[in-house]
Parts: structure tokens; C-alpha cells; sequence
């Protein structure tokens, strides 16, 4: 019996022991990994490479990580960071030994040729991820489990590289119908990666040499210098040995931009600029910091997560400023870590470093995992429409509309965004920002809009020129090239205006090549020497404007060319006259709008002309026509009732509680008599109607007090008072079918502004009686009190008297 129980207790231990091994082994991976990325001897890949290291282990990323190091000798000689990762040197191939380019880039085809010939570990591995330094991992990467497969690897989507469905791949690839626009993200089985890497490394030498095609309108490089060379050396190699993609655009994502509903993006890839509120983050501007090796030195910390709650309340837009403070919360975790590491001081406490150790944050940084909408790939999404005999789906659109940092635009902003939601325009809407430094550290509008953040091109940064104008089409060009656009057709819009309906190329009958706009008829200079000077195509230029309908294709050829050809137009001082260009100013103020028609002239872009899109307020309808968009871009009136943009330069609309423009008349009153008149009133009224709508839900999401509130400041009764100043100097007396009317009198204006000088409402004369009439009752209560007062007194002194000679009368009184 003894024996059977200890036999029974060996039989159940051996049992444990394998169950327990099973559970291990159903979490360890059952391929081998291995994970690279190339770096150079220099701080700036240093820091990068903290960041990413702590993040591989944050996430317990399964396998091995190797840091391909490209150093020359004398690099070598005085680098500090060989203890920041696994490391592998690699020859530097940064100047290349051959024809003595400079190209750093091509280190990384460069070192990954070198690890597979060179390293032990190139010969244990199954699975290979290759990453770059500037990226922060959020969940294990597990190739197989991402869709890769032996034969089909797994890439992000790179969707700017044009070069694929042009003449470069015709060039470079015997197979350019296998281009796959991808990069980033890299998964890929090893015998593959045996297979591409040399074609990858040969590729990107091709591609940097072949400078005759290295153009932005050929490459998608903005700065047409050939730096994505190795980028298309990878696309043109994979091509060349038959690889195709399994291509996925949601497992990485750019801090900055907001990831689709439902997917749960593993990796931040910080190459681009990317802002929250008025703090942002550029990792070029990091470029020489010695980050790494100053104990304490941190990367400015971003707002906290209950900041960001209060900053943005769309939820979409929330999460993707959560992404960004999340990559550098990260990242300055990291670096925290290293220091302590090294033998650095214990830094002082501080609320940011208190934060980054709390279980909080621990939370919102704890390892993702990717759902099933983040493994759909892009070609699954295609087959399904095919596989399922769906009808062809509409193309997706996206509008933009261009702004600057002031209350100005601020105001139509509002008003756009919130036409934009009423009308039921399909897609999403971005305005593109255009600001200086200085104004968007000043300002507060961040929140107004789904935002592209562009430099402020208003004072050229050449010629000095002002003109605020250019920002449209360097706005339009800075986000073709920075974003990531997911649509087919783009429609281009003006701040000042206001949607009616939806704005859509298939109703409109826009196609790749024939964009649709509506008419401009007062560019004149389509038709003289003006266009004979600027457009090799004079008899191509179509005077349109306003709203555009645009094939992504064609606005990613034409827009560098719209932008030049406004710099040119607003050169030509000499061909500023109103009988060359139209304009009743002489100022070169409608260069940009030349630009667009000089510059799809250009490309032979022939617009199709649509009357029915857009109306100007105060301007006739044509019977039965529903028009999309007001664009209040002129002076309107109805009556005595008028509305300029003009004059709203200054005022602050948004910001201010309840801030409103001067209320249109009711169309009940309106005269009947005339329909083309009646017509082109109730139009006026409408837009401004829905402006102040707009402005009034703003300020009801702001949590404004409520209207006569106790707690509305002295301040803003005097900013009141300024807007109703306002609002009276806009009325106007007997108007026209054009428009045109005659301002209220001076005598009339003083004495309205008299009667409003103090918000009151109350005339300065009246006041001035009541004034008087209680500064005479407070003397006269005053009078009564002091002679009442000063009988008392007297009184008192009698008293006081008599008390004393009655008490000298008794003999002890003194001994009291």
C-alpha cells in the first residue's frame, strides 16, 4: 500500500509538470523571431533608440532584438551608446564607397545584406520584423498571427509612393504590376528576406542614381532629392523577385492622426511633426540632443490625459490626440529608466515624473492587442466587394478648407463645421491651418476642427511678399504630402462658406481627369495675354473657383504646380492692371486664384463648369435650383439689414459668450411682390441664420453662462457694448437687386451709440436726472441724520451735568 501511494504521488507530480510546460509553451512562440533596425553612430538615433527598446520590452515582445549599428572607424572612436541595445556593427555605407554619394539611407538595406551573410543569429531565426528607430511598439508583433505568410509578407502602407503606377517602376522593375506601395512595418519569413535583400540593397543604389526622375510629381518627395530612394529599392526589389504584400494600414499609425473606428494600431511611428493643443513634438528638432546622457533630461512633457479629455470631445479626434502624448509619455519612460540605470541621480520629485509612475498610466500603456478590424488587410477589403456581387461602391471623398490663426476664420470655421455636419456630405472634412510659431502659441481655436497643421507661408520665405492668399494651395500641397489620405475625391472649399447639401463627384460627374468647379466668369485674364505669359496652354484655362471636385491623382499631380504658378502670377507686378486681371484693387489679391487656372491649364485639366453648386448671398437665384454652398465672400443686405464678412476682421465671435452677428429680418415681413427678390432675401437670411446658429451651439458647448447671468463680467458688457456698436454701423438704408445700399446717417449712428454707450439702454440725459435726483436725496437723509444727531448730543451734555452735581453731594464719593 505504501509503495502504491508513492507511486501515485510520482505519477500526479509528473503530470503537474507536464501540464505546466503545456501552459508555457502555448505562450511562447512557436517559430523563432527576430526583430531589427539600423541606426548610425549619433545621438539622434541614441535617444530613438531608448525609446524603442523600452517599448520592446514594455510590450514583451516575443525573440530576439538586434540593432544594426552603421559606424565608421572614427565614429566609432568617440560613440558612448554601444550598451543601448544588442548590437551589430555594420560598415557605414553612409558615403558610398563607389560614386561617393552621401546617402545615409541606404545603411539599412546596407546592414540587413550585411547581418544575413554575417551574423549566427541570421541562421536560428524563422520570422523576421524589420522596424525603424523612430517608432514605439504597442503590442507583441507576431508575423503569422498578422497574416503574414511564407511567400506573402506583411507590410504597412506607404500610399505616397506614386512612383509605383508610373514611369519610375517601368524603369526600375521588370515586374512594375507587383509594386507594392508599402514600408515601415516589415514581417516576412527569412527565406524571403534571403531572397529580397540584395535586390532591395541593388534597387535603392538604381533608384538614388537615377536623379533625372527623382521629381515630386514622379517620386512623391517633396523636397525632390531622392532621399526616399531605399523606400522604392525595397517596393522595386520585392517586385523584381516576385514578392507581393499582404498590405494592412491600420496595425501603424503616424502620432497625429486618428486610427479607424474599431482598430487598435501596435506601433507609432513618430517620423512626422504631430501637436496637441499648443504643445507639439518634431523629432527633427532633436536632432543633436544629447538626451541619452544628461541625467534628468527629459522631452517636454505633453499635456495629461484629463487635459486632452477637456481639449477635445469628439471621440474619434480624442484618440488620436491620445496616441501622441502617448508616444512621448513612453519614450520619456524610457529614457527615466536609462538614467536611473546608468548610475544617475535620483531626479526631484516632480506632478510629471509622479504620473509616469503611476498605476494610471501603467494602465493606459499596458500592451494591446490588435482586433479583428486591425488585421483586415487593404487587398481583403477589395476581394470582399468582388467575392460578395455588392454594387460598386460610391468613391470616398474628403473636403478641406484653408484657415489662419485668427478670430476671423475662427468664426467661419464655426460656421462651416457646422453647415458641414447638417449637410450630409458623405466623408470626413480637415481644415488645413496655416499659422507662424509664434500665433499658434497664442492660439485657442485648436478644438474648432479636425486639423492638418501647415506652416505659415504668408510672408514668403524668399521673396518677403506678403500675401496670406498662397497659404491655399502650400496648405493643399503640405497635406498631400504629410497625410494620410484614404479617398478617391477631394472638394476644396473656401472658409466663408456655408453647405446647403451634400457636394458629390458622382452627381456632379467629376472623373480622374476632369475635376468640376464652379465659375469664376471675372477672371478675365483667362482670355489675354495674361494666360499666354503664364500657361503654355492658354486655351485650356477655365475661369473657375470656389468649390472643387478633384480626383486625388490629379490634385496629387497639380498641386506643386498650383502653388508655383501663384508665386509666378503674383510676380508679375507688371500685369497686376484691373483690364488684365480683373481685379478692381490692381493688387495682385487674386494671384492665387489665377494659380489654380494656370495651373490645371498646365496639366489640360478641363473643368467641368456647374452653375447649380454655389450662389453668392444677396445675389438672384435661378428658379428651382437647390445650391450646395453659400459663399458669403461679398457685402449682402435685406432692407435696411446688411451683412459684411469684412467688418467681423476683428471680432473675437467665438470666444465671446453669446457673441452673435446682427439678426436678419423675419421673412414673414418680407415683400412678396417681387419672387426674384423675395427669393434672393430668404437666401441672405438663411446664411446668416445659420451662422448665428452655429456660433450659438459653440458657445452652449463652451458652457457659457446663460444669458442676463450674474456671473457675466464688467469686461464683457464693455465687449458687448463694442459688438452692438457694431452691429448698429451695419444698417443700411434702401438697397437694390445688386446689393448696393447707403449707410444710416453719422446723427443717426452718434445717437444710437449714445442711447447704447453703456449697454444700458437707457439715454445719457435721463440718467443724468436720476443721477441728481439721488445724489439730492442722499444729502438731504444725510442733513436729517446730523441735526437728529446732534440733538442727541446736547442732550447728552445736560444729563452728563446734573448726574455730576447730584454725586458731589455725598460725602464718600471721592474715596469711591
Amino acid at each position: 500500500m505504501e509503495k502504491f501511494s508513492i507511486l501515485l504521488v510520482v505519477v500526479m507530480l509528473g503530470l503537474s509538470i507536464s501540464t505546466v510546460e503545456r501552459v508555457e509553451a502555448a505562450y511562447k512562440a512557436p517559430w523563432r523571431i527576430h526583430t531589427l533596425f539600423s541606426v548610425e553612430c549619433q545621438n539622434y538615433f541614441d535617444w530613438q533608440t531608448v525609446g524603442l527598446m523600452h517599448s520592446f520590452r514594455k510590450v514583451k515582445q516575443p525573440g530576439h532584438i538586434t540593432r544594426l549599428l552603421s559606424c565608421t572607424e572614427e565614429q566609432k572612436k568617440s560613440y558612448r551608446g554601444m550598451h543601448l541595445a544588442p548590437t551589430f556593427e555594420v560598415p557605414s555605407m553612409s558615403r558610398h564607397p563607389t560614386t561617393g554619394d552621401w546617402y545615409p539611407a541606404i545603411n539599412k538595406p546596407a546592414g540587413v545584406v550585411h547581418w544575413l551573410k554575417y551574423s549566427k543569429d541570421a541562421e536560428n531565426v524563422d520570422w523576421v520584423i524589420i522596424l525603424d528607430a523612430d517608432m514605439i511598439i504597442r503590442g507583441p508583433i507576431r508575423p503569422w498571427k498578422l497574416g503574414a505568410e511564407k511567400g506573402r509578407p506583411m507590410a504597412a502602407y506607404y500610399g505616397y509612393l506614386r512612383g509605383c503606377d508610373n514611369i519610375l517602376a517601368q524603369l526600375h522593375t521588370k515586374h512594375p504590376e507587383l509594386c507594392d506601395k508599402v514600408g515601415g512595418l516589415l514581417a516576412m519569413h527569412i527565406d524571403d528576406l534571403r531572397a529580397l535583400a540584395p535586390m532591395w540593397l541593388s534597387k535603392t543604389e538604381e533608384v538614388r542614381q537615377d536623379k533625372a526622375h527623382w521629381g515630386v510629381n514622379i517620386t512623391g518627395d517633396i523636397y525632390e532629392k531622392g532621399w526616399i530612394s531605399e523606400m522604392y529599392g525595397y517596393s522595386f526589389g520585392a517586385a523584381e523577385v516576385g514578392l507581393r504584400h499582404k498590405i494592412n494600414d491600420n496595425l501603424m499609425i503616424y502620432p497625429g492622426y486618428a486610427p479607424r473606428e474599431g482598430t487598435e494600431p501596435i506601433l507609432l511611428h513618430y517620423g512626422l511633426p504631430f501637436r496637441v493643443g499648443n504643445w507639439s513634438f518634431s523629432k527633427a528638432d532633436h536632432d543633436e540632443d544629447d538626451i541619452v546622457y544628461n541625467c534628468g533630461q527629459l522631452f517636454p512633457k505633453p499635456p495629461y490625459p484629463r487635459e486632452v479629455k477637456q481639449l477635445e470631445i469628439d471621440p474619434n479626434r480624442r484618440r488620436e490626440l491620445f496616441l501622441s502624448i502617448e508616444c512621448i509619455n513612453i519614450l520619456n519612460e524610457g529614457l527615466l529608466l536609462h538614467h536611473a540605470a546608468n548610475g544617475c541621480p535620483k531626479p526631484a520629485w516632480s506632478k510629471y515624473l509622479n504620473f509616469l509612475k503611476s498605476t494610471t498610466f501603467a494602465e493606459l500603456t499596458k500592451p494591446k492587442l490588435v482586433t479583428p478590424a486591425t488585421l483586415e488587410m487593404m487587398d481583403d477589403r477589395v476581394q470582399e466587394h468582388i467575392d460578395l456581387g455588392a454594387p460598386i461602391p460610391y468613391p470616398k471623398i474628403h473636403t478641406i478648407f484653408s484657415t489662419e490663426c485668427t478670430p476671423y476664420f475662427d468664426w467661419q470655421t464655426v460656421g462651416l463645421m457646422h453647415s458641414f455636419h447638417l449637410s450630409g456630405q458623405p466623408g470626413n472634412i480637415t481644415r488645413l491651418l496655416s499659422c507662424s510659431d509664434a500665433d499658434l502659441k497664442l492660439y485657442k481655436g485648436h478644438n474648432l476642427a479636425p486639423t492638418h497643421y501647415v506652416p505659415s507661408m504668408s510672408q514668403h520665405p524668399l521673396t518677403g511678399d506678403w500675401y496670406p492668399a498662397i497659404n491655399k494651395p502650400a496648405a493643399v500641397l503640405h497635406w498631400i504630402n504629410h497625410a494620410n489620405i484614404d479617398a478617391d475625391f477631394i472638394v476644396i472649399l473656401d472658409a466663408d462658406m456655408i453647405m446647403r447639401g451634400p457636394i458629390t463627384p458622382w452627381e456632379f460627374k467629376a472623373a480622374r481627369g476632369r475635376p468640376v468647379s464652379t465659375p469664376y466668369d471675372y477672371l478675365i485674364g483667362c482670355d489675354n495675354e495674361l494666360a499666354k505669359l503664364h500657361t503654355s496652354h492658354p486655351e485650356a484655362c477655365d475661369k473657375v473657383g470656389g468649390v472643387i471636385i478633384m480626383h486625388i491623382d490629379d490634385l496629387q499631380k497639380f498641386a506643386l504646380i498650383w502653388l508655383h504658378k501663384t508665386e509666378e502670377v503674383r510676380a508679375d507686378r507688371a500685369h497686376y492692371a484691373r483690364n488684365i486681371t480683373g481685379d478692381i484693387y490692381e493688387s495682385g489679391w487674386i494671384s492665387e486664384m489665377y494659380g489654380y487656372s494656370f495651373g490645371s491649364a498646365e496639366l489640360k485639366l478641363r473643368h467641368t463648369i456647374n452653375k447649380e453648386i454655389m450662389v453668392y448671398p444677396g445675389y438672384v437665384p435661378e428658379p428651382s435650383v437647390k445650391y450646395r454652398v453659400f459663399h458669403y465672400g461679398l457685402e449682402f443686405s435685406v432692407g435696411n439689414w446688411s451683412f459684411d464678412k469684412a467688418k467681423w476682421r476683428e471680432v473675437d465671435m467665438v470666444n465671446k459668450c453669446w457673441a452673435k452677428f446682427p439678426t436678419p429680418p423675419d421673412p414673414s415681413t418680407l415683400d412678396r411682390n417681387n419672387e426674384e427678390n423675395f427669393q434672393r432675401n430668404l437666401l441672405s437670411i438663411e446664411c446668416v441664420n445659420t451662422l448665428n446658429e452655429a456660433l450659438h451651439l459653440h458657445h452652449e458647448r463652451m458652457n457659457c453662462p446663460k444669458a442676463g447671468s450674474l456671473s457675466t463680467s464688467k469686461e464683457d458688457a464693455t465687449e458687448e457694448s463694442v459688438i452692438n456698436s457694431r452691429k448698429f454701423g451695419n444698417f443700411s438704408g434702401k438697397s437694390d437687386s445688386k446689393g448696393n445700399h447707403m449707410s444710416a446717417n453719422d446723427s443717426d449712428f452718434e445717437e444710437l451709440a449714445s442711447v447704447l454707450k453703456d449697454g444700458t439702454g437707457i439715454p445719457s440725459s435721463f440718467r443724468f436726472w436720476v443721477l441728481f435726483l439721488c445724489a439730492f436725496s442722499g444729502f438731504g437723509f444725510l442733513v436729517v441724520i446730523f441735526v437728529v444727531h446732534s440733538g442727541r448730543k446736547r442732550r447728552g451734555m445736560k444729563m452728563k451735568h446734573h448726574r455730576g452735581k447730584r454725586r458731589s453731594s455725598y460725602p464718600g464719593y471721592m474715596g469711591t
